[in-house]
C-alpha cells in the first residue's frame, strides 16, 4: 500500500533524508520518498502489518517534523 503523508518542518534535503532513513527502518516499510520542496513522505508499507501506521507516524516525528496528515 503507498500512503502520501503530509508534514510541518522538512524545510531542507537532509531533513527529508532523516525522514526518510527513520521512516525505512520501520518493519512492513519496503519504501519511502521524502520531498522537501512538497512537506510530504510517499511510504509503501504493509497494510496488513500491525500498528503500521502509528509505527510509519512517530519514526517521522522523532525526527523533528510535525507530521499533519
Amino acid at each position: 500500500m503507498e500512503r502520501k503523508i503530509y508534514v510541518a518542518g522538512m524545510d531542507d534535503d537532509a531533513t527529508a533524508s532523516k525522514v526518510d532513513a527513520a521512516v525505512k527502518a520501520v518493519a512492513g516499510v519496503s519504501d519511502c520518498v521524502s520531498t522537501a520542496a512538497k512537506c510530504q513522505v510517499l511510504v509503501t508499507y504493509d497494510e496488513n502489518a500491525a500498528g503500521i501506521d502509528d509505527a510509519i507516524s512517530n519514526a517521522i516525528s522523532s525526527t523533528g517534523v510535525t507530521v499533519l496528515g
